[in-house]
């Protein structure tokens, strides 16, 4: 698809930044400029072309860059929690003993057990996709926090 190619864009998308476009002529912006100035307001509004149905899904591959810039410093901000944690558990996976583990094990499970209520409250205000992707991290911090118990036990076995 070349630069500038317009058929992502739906017909609504078009008749929008057809409308823009005359609205900026009007007020003195040459052709040119009137046209970036429609089309950039478009893609702000939307994300860029939309197409309906399954040509949607494959012409849509990357996300608004807002929505990019949030995910790539919410990520940032996971790693550093997650170094953070995984060094601290390794030291404290060396220094505690059975009975110290299972007293932290049940001191984080009440800190989550407060957690949940609040997070169960706020839920009935979010849109689909918010709980979506709440539903997603649960998951996957439940698999990361799975998968660092196994590998605490086969270090403890060995």
């Amino acid at each position: 698809m070349p630069r500038g190619d317009k058929s992502t864009y739906t017909e609504k998308q078009k008749r929008q930044a057809e409308h823009i476009e005359e609205s900026e002529r009007e007020r003195g912006a040459s052709e040119g400029t009137a046209e970036r100035i429609a089309w950039a307001t478009v893609n702000k509004q939307d994300g860029g072309g939309k197409r309906s149905g399954s040509a949607r899904k494959a012409a849509k591959k990357a996300p608004a860059k807002k929505a990019a810039a949030k995910k790539a410093a919410t990520k940032k901000a996971a790693t550093k929690k997650s170094a953070t944690k995984k060094s601290a558990t390794k030291k404290s996976a060396t220094k505690k003993s059975p009975s110290k583990k299972a007293a932290a094990s049940t001191a984080a499970k009440k800190t989550a057990a407060k957690k949940a209520p609040a997070t169960k409250a706020t839920a009935s205000s979010r849109s689909a996709a918010a709980k979506k992707a709440a539903a997603t991290r649960a998951r996957k911090t439940a698999a990361r926090k799975t998968a660092a118990k196994k590998a605490a036990r086969t270090r403890s076995k060995d």
